[in-house]
């Protein structure tokens, strides 16, 4: 049984009802989540105004060493919150264990030292005026994270926030929760002030609307669906709540001939289908100079024939369970509808049926599609499953004309060896985050986040300290 984590203690929804979580390996209910409404949110924020003035005023170190010893607990118990996640998400378990896991322990770990030497501005004028900065928390924050990364993007919202004396009235996906609960746990262990965190499950429409609409909460970092998005910002806008959305993404990985090949190879597959393609940065439009075309995709569909999918609790599993039944659907429907617009399969294209315990699980084939005009709508529209397209192209500007065609700009993925041509395209390509030669390599100092309809705001080092604290100007006149 999930709980509510409210004023520092485990309990019930105010409504007394929960609803059913699912394991996606099996379809399997498991356990029951808190069916919260805005009176949870009611009081988690008056938990946290509460807690805010002591909070707020707590030397950074301290609040820098109950951060750390969060982390450590995460680290003692990491087997187990592994295990959850990936029973929760449908991931396999390698990559609870090795990625997800371990960068929510960092998450914490970072912000805990970063904020040790976060500096303020100063500028002095000719007449000897003296400027300076000071920034200091804005109070409630909100927080909603989604359901592919849980723990790991939950965090990478809450430790920031934390750490800059606010406190936090969060909303782990209500097809995720359990180890959001399990940090709930440790914060207790750790000695939290009660009402500094405070953690509410259920349905976006209640408790996500609650915590968009609620006045006293002051700032909200979103991350998740564009459209989601849109509907948050609808509300908050007009109430001036600062906000920082981190979207949807359609991202273009766009391979030229003079490629390391190898490398490149190994890490298309990782980039295109790592996490069933539930991860905002993989790289779903694959752009491939004509030369290698042909090599490019009989080798990337003979790499993809060979992954490993089944149960994500056995070792060796590539791709594990689509976290819910509905996504299945929706992925399975944009598969018919790439056939629909003349698209060719050439792996993949259809729902996977283990043997054993997960036979009733919700597994789609990776999926290889080739054929599709750039700007039809499989290219255009974000699928987030394992489905990539392939995409031939003969020059530099025809690859970065189709790849910024989107409405879509989180990341992008560039293979070159020609050190001039990368430093032109990552210039030119509309996208927050640009990887050359690599994929997922993640510096916590650099800002994250999107343009267009891939969102507002940056996360990351400075960025989420900066985001999170309001700034003030001083002006001494000597």
């Amino acid at each position: 049984m999930v709980k509510n984590y409210i004023n520092g203690e485990l309990r019930e929804a105010v409504s007394g009802e929960y609803f059913d979580n699912f394991d996606p390996s099996t379809s399997e209910a498991y356990g029951i989540v808190p069916d919260s409404d805005e009176r949870d949110i009611e009081l988690a924020v008056e938990a946290a105004e509460s807690a805010f003035p002591m909070w707020s005023a707590t030397p950074a170190a301290e609040r820098s060493k109950l951060l750390m010893k969060i982390a450590s607990l995460i680290e003692r118990d990491l087997a187990e919150f592994a295990r959850a996640e990936c029973v929760d998400n449908g991931k396999p378990l390698h990559l609870a264990r090795t990625i997800d896991i371990p960068r929510a322990i960092r998450n914490f770990e970072f912000f805990a030292s970063a904020i040790h030497g976060f500096s303020s501005e100063s500028h002095t004028m000719e007449d000897g005026t003296v400027n300076y900065t000071l920034r200091s928390p804005i109070g409630v924050i909100g927080a909603i994270s989604p359901w592919n990364l849980p723990l790991y993007l939950f965090t990478w919202k809450i430790a920031p926030a934390l750490i800059t004396g606010n406190c936090v009235v969060a909303k782990p996906s209500e097809i995720t929760p359990m180890t959001a609960y399990l940090l709930s746990e440790a914060c207790i262990e750790a000695g939290l002030p009660k009402g500094v965190l405070n953690i509410v499950h259920g349905y976006g429409h209640k408790v996500g609307r609650a915590i968009s609409l609620h006045p006293k909460i002051k700032a909200i970092t979103f991350t998740g669906g564009t459209k989601t998005g849109a509907e948050i910002a609808s509300i908050a806008a007009p109430m001036f709540k600062k906000l920082s959305l981190e979207l949807g993404g359609k991202n273009p990985n766009i391979i030229f001939a003079d490629c390391d090949y190898g490398r490149m190879l190994e890490t298309t597959v990782q980039s295109s289908f790592r996490n069933q393609g539930e991860i905002c940065l993989c790289g779903s439009r694959i752009f491939i100079q004509k030369p290698i075309y042909d090599k490019f995709k009989k080798d990337l569909v003979e790499r993809t024939k060979k992954l490993v999918i089944g149960d994500p609790l056995e070792t060796g599993t590539d791709q594990g369970a689509i976290v819910s039944s509905q996504h299945m659907e929706k992925v399975l429907s944009y598969i018919e509808l790439a056939r629909t617009e003349g698209g060719k399969i050439l792996c993949g294209g259809s729902r996977f049926i283990p043997e054993g315990r997960c036979k009733d699980g919700w597994f789609i084939e990776p999926t290889v599609i080739e054929g599709l005009p750039y700007n039809c709508r499989t290219n255009q529209e974000e699928i987030f499953g394992p489905v990539v397209t392939l995409i031939p192209f003969e020059t530099e500007e025809d690859a970065l004309m189709m790849a910024n065609s989107s409405e879509y700009g989180l990341a992008s993925i560039i293979w070159t060896e020609n050190l001039t041509r990368a430093h032109r395209v990552a210039a030119k390509i509309e996208t927050g985050i640009v990887w050359i030669n690599c994929w997922m390599v993640r510096d916590l100092r650099t800002p994250f986040g999107g343009m267009k309809s891939s969102g507002i705001g940056r996360e990351g080092g400075t960025e989420a300290l900066r985001f999170f604290t309001e700034p003030k100007n001083v002006c001494v006149k000597l």
